[in-house]
């Protein structure tokens, strides 16, 4: 698996039982803390393994940091906070490489492992399958308020917990033969990689805007506000070649196009396993296991939003 249908990561077949998941991903700093900026953008990097139904097995740091402004104490927190995430994912770190650069960036690259009979991928969605998903929305929204100040630190708290969690029960949901289908929701939101899948599987999708989570009730608020990011507004756009609204609310539709950091996972779950599948994130204590709508035919990847 390449490039073709914009999955979440490569995938290389080893043999017949095996496959190596490989990808890689990096970003400027979202929150002040460093250690937390290196748990967030480690959990982030791991997600899209998960996503495809692997388990991370090594990963490789990537930096690239202004070593005349930034301290080795706070490079060091962020490698520390980096190395947290792959402790929790029993993923090891065999090395990376750091240069400098006029701004922070930091992430990883990351190989896992998965059978090639039990992937996730974005191209197998089905007709009647339902929509799960595992963590609210709002990163985007946040992270930009917290930038201006606008933020609460009740709803910060929020917003890095779901950050930082790992989506390992993609792969304990592929293991079992539960899930077939998905993708994680990162930076083109909710709408562009649903739009992605929709397109590599051949089928549309119908979306319940009502049924949407939200990490913090400031979400809508700042939203209303005009705190929204720039990559968000970008998503609305490209969103309207693709997307048919239906009386959906102006902020339901930002929201669908926020561009997510560290975002939860986007099941297509057939309704005979939704029961299993929700019992079992559940007992993983996913951030939330909503059902936020359904595939449906369409040749042209068509997403309908209602209220």
């Amino acid at each position: 698996m390449g490039a073709s249908t914009s999955d979440d990561a490569g995938v290389y077949r080893i043999d017949r039982n095996r496959a190596l998941v490989q990808t890689v991903d990096f970003f400027t700093p979202i929150v002040d803390d460093p250690f937390v900026y290196g748990q967030i953008a480690g959990a982030n990097a791991l997600s899209d393994v998960y996503a495809m139904g692997g388990r991370p097995l090594t990963a490789m740091n990537l930096m690239g940091i202004p070593t005349d402004v930034v301290p080795p104490k706070m490079i060091n927190a962020i490698f520390r906070g980096g190395a947290s995430k792959l402790k929790e994912a029993k993923c090891v770190l065999v090395g990376g490489h750091t240069i400098r650069n006029p701004e922070p960036v930091y992430g990883m690259a990351v190989t896992g492992l998965v059978s090639p009979r039990r992937l996730i991928t974005n191209a197998n969605a089905k007709p009647g399958d339902l929509l799960v998903l595992t963590k609210p929305l709002g990163t985007g929204v946040i992270t930009t308020g917290i930038k201006r100040g606008l933020v609460s630190s009740g709803t910060i708290k929020k917003a890095i917990r779901c950050m930082c969690h790992l989506n390992a029960v993609g792969a304990t949901l592929a293991e079992r033969g539960l899930v077939c289908a998905g993708t994680d929701v990162t930076g083109f939101g909710l709408l562009g990689h649903l739009g992605s899948l929709c397109r590599a599987s051949s089928v549309g999708a119908e979306i319940q805007a009502g049924q949407l989570p939200c990490i913090s009730n400031e979400v809508k608020e700042l939203i209303v506000n005009d705190c929204i990011p720039g990559g968000s507004r970008e998503n609305l756009k490209t969103a309207a070649e693709f997307v048919e609204w239906s009386n959906a609310m102006d902020w339901q539709k930002v929201l669908l196009a926020d561009a997510q950091t560290s975002g939860g996972l986007l099941l297509c779950v057939a309704p005979r396993h939704l029961n299993k599948v929700l019992k079992i994130l559940k007992e993983a204590r996913a951030l939330c296991a909503v059902v936020i709508g359904q595939i449906v035919r369409s040749p042209k990847g068509k997403i309908r939003v209602q209220r």
